[in-house]
């Protein structure tokens, strides 16, 4: 979609094709004349991304610092070509760089917007339903990690892994039925969509949906560092990750059936989130930094002994 063609949509002027500043998807910035914008793809239909608008304003008027759309002249959002775009707020601020108050400070965001969840799904966002992984996924996957991990001389135990992600698999129908307790979430919640001003400030929220609680927790742990050059290459230290926790916990309780479930739950958003990006991402191989963390991802799924609930 010509970028031209989609700020004009909303009304802002240009002459040049405008550089998206997030590599893997479209997102514009555009200066106002006070402020400026962000621009971007968001959740696909119209009737889904102004349910994601519900969702968002609702934490908004509940104290969450997070982007809403904002007013304009023209429809906020709209469908331009196949694809819905929005308008939020460019929010000013640093970003995240592992500090104790940083990691704190996340962890009492993620709590207080599970604890502002309604008991069922009344935004009606989009359900978790990701339990259909096989074993042919997997052989598939850990292939091209390997040839991957080769192409850079990175050495890493290739057979623990298949074995453990192997073993993964059949748990998926037990979790699926497990009635651990959902909540609607942003569920992207990494450093990299946060802004700290100086609580941190929720700026992507559109992947939002209604899955377990425990999985969101799960894809903190595994992926809270990925894609932020200020932010360690390596996942949370094991007392990094009480720090997130007992933040997290001030607004929000873990029941024991998802600290029964947490290991197998942790397990799962691997396959879903972890072995798709090391599978599927090969630019992601030529970062230094990106393959320091997939090195710590690979030795916390054979042994994640040390990250408890």
């Amino acid at each position: 979609m010509n970028g031209i063609k989609i700020l004009e949509s909303f009304g802002f002027k240009t002459d040049e094709e405008p550089k998206s500043i997030y590599p893997y998807s479209p997102v514009y910035r555009v200066r106002g004349e006070k402020y400026d914008f962000i621009i971007k793809k968001t959740q696909r239909t119209i009737e889904r991304a102004q349910r994601l608008i519900y969702f968002t304003k609702y934490l908004k008027e509940n104290g969450i610092k997070v982007v809403t759309p904002v007013d304009t002249k023209r429809d906020n959002p709209q469908q331009i070509g196949g694809d819905i775009y929005i308008v939020y707020p460019f929010i000013v601020g640093g970003t995240y760089t592992g500090t104790n108050d940083e990691i704190y400070d996340s962890g009492r965001l993620l709590g207080e917007i599970h604890r502002l969840s309604p008991e069922v799904n009344n935004f009606d966002l989009p359900k978790y339903n990701v339990f259909d992984f096989n074993i042919k996924e997997v052989h598939d996957s850990v292939q091209n990690i390997e040839n991957y991990a080769k192409s850079v001389n990175l050495k890493i135990d290739i057979y623990k892994l298949k074995e453990k992600l192997i073993q993964i698999v059949p748990q998926q129908e037990e979790l699926k039925n497990s009635r651990l307790p959902y909540v609607a979430t942003p569920h992207d919640f990494k450093a990299n969509n946060l802004i700290f001003n100086p609580d941190p400030y929720l700026i992507d929220p559109d992947n939002a949906t209604w899955l377990p609680k425990v999985f969101d927790l799960a894809l903190v742990l595994l992926l809270f560092h990925n894609e932020l050059s200020t932010a360690p290459d390596e996942i949370f230290t094991p007392e990094q990750w009480q720090i997130f926790l007992s933040g997290y916990t001030k607004s929000v309780s873990i029941t024991e059936l998802e600290k029964e479930y947490w290991q197998r739950a942790l397990e799962h958003v691997f396959l879903d989130e972890v072995m798709w990006l090391m599978a599927e991402c090969e630019e992601d191989w030529s970062n230094p930094s990106q393959l320091k963390l997939f090195e710590c991802l690979i030795k916390l799924i054979i042994d994640s002994s040390d990250y408890h609930l």
